[in-house]
């Protein structure tokens, strides 16, 4: 029996998928196999020793303490793409937004309540204040090409922008799903400078905390509009105030609100609305159990940001799981400790994904407890496990 914990209202389509004859799901369990996430912070959270897989609901793991989880062999995974959709949506709308004035001008249309018959002469009186140009013809520079850039670039291509994506780390998978229209930048200097409005979808990393600054929006034309739905630090806060207010970035629309963009001229902020939708919600939800319930029974690693994918099918009755540090002799030490007891090893799948790698062997034949330990204690040995 597994048990796993919700540390957010999960959807019910994602729950419903584990079985209730092997899983027990709450929100409260001292000893959870599995933990289900969305937003809530784990990083002051112990994980208990029972832990050995944390799924978060969405793409960005910002609220989960990669590290701590690594080195104690606990798989964190993500669903990428599951609500790519919802934000691809947002995003073009935010260009939209940003372009028409459409938020001041709703706002400034409220004012009028009262004036009765006079309205329709204020309106057509005060309209000129909020005209902004169209989007179609206009150059769009999408930086990164993940699920939610690919989505972005070609839907703006299709409402008639010239569309250029810049993403030095781009998958075969992403790219299949590029049009063949949108032009490919080498670097970011040719987005910064060939484009009327930016939208970044990248991971908030070390190399990508504040990449868009002042010496950004130096090479950008006057008048660039920028969207940013993946995090609030990948824009310098300090700098984007500067911008706005001597012209250089029209409009600014950031779903990640902070206290120093609130009520400024120009900012839209949007609550983290990307991926606030019902389907988004089923989808993620759907896929981090689907991801929870293939490790936790089967051994197989799918869409884990800490740890690499393995993905086998299983073909013996035992299945030894064995998460490591991605060291020189690893598999020869693992291997001859099985083979020492007399089983057979019928397939063997090794993967590493950085500092860490993962081992997935079918054995035919007894394994025992004496062995898994004499593993355990193999130096970078993270975690091991017997499934049977």
């Amino acid at each position: 029996m597994f048990n796993i914990l919700t540390l957010n209202k999960i959807s019910d389509c994602g729950t419903s998928l584990f079985d209730k004859d092997n899983y027990i799901v709450s929100d409260s369990s001292d000893s959870p196999d599995g933990i289900m996430v969305r937003s809530a912070s784990m990083h002051d959270m112990e994980p208990p020793s029972s832990l050995l897989a944390i799924a978060r609901a969405g793409a960005g793991v910002n609220n989960i303490p990669l590290d701590k989880c690594s080195a104690a062999g606990i798989v964190v995974f993500n669903t990428p793409g599951a609500n790519a959709n919802a934000v691809k949506e947002l995003v073009i709308a935010g260009l939209l937004i940003s372009s028409r004035r459409v938020i001041s001008a709703v706002d400034w249309a409220k004012t009028l309540k009262g004036k009765g018959d006079e309205v329709a002469k204020l309106v057509e009186k005060g309209k000129s204040q909020f005209a902004g140009p169209e989007i179609k013809g206009k150059a769009l520079g999408v930086i990164g090409l993940g699920a939610i850039g690919v989505l972005v670039a070609n839907a703006a291509k299709r409402l008639g922008m010239e569309v250029y994506g810049y993403d030095p780390y781009l998958s075969v998978k992403a790219a299949w799903g590029v049009s063949s229209s949108i032009h490919h930048s080498s670097s970011l200097e040719q987005i910064y400078e060939k484009c009327d409005y930016i939208t970044v979808h990248v991971p908030l990393t070390p190399e990508t905390k504040c990449m868009l600054n002042a010496d950004a929006f130096a090479m950008m034309p006057e008048g660039v509009r920028i969207l940013n739905f993946s995090r609030a630090e990948l824009v310098n806060g300090d700098d984007m105030l500067a911008a706005l207010a001597d012209g250089k970035v029209a409009a600014y629309v950031v779903d990640f609100p902070t206290d120093d963009m609130l009520g400024v001229e120009n900012v839209i902020a949007i609550p983290h609305l990307g991926a606030s939708t019902p389907e988004s919600e089923d989808n993620c939800a759907e896929m981090a159990a689907h991801e929870l319930i293939e490790y936790l029974e089967y051994g197989n690693i799918i869409n884990s940001v800490n740890f690499p994918t393995v993905e086998v099918p299983r073909t013996t009755d035992t299945r030894l799981c064995v998460l490591h540090r991605n060291i020189p002799n690893m598999l020869s030490r693992i291997s001859g400790l099985v083979s020492a007891t007399g089983a057979n090893i019928e397939s063997m799948a090794n993967r590493s994904k950085n500092d860490y790698a993962y081992t997935i062997l079918d054995v035919v034949g007894d394994v025992s407890d004496d062995c898994i330990e004499k593993i355990q204690d193999i130096d970078g040995v993270i975690r091991v496990r017997k499934i049977r």
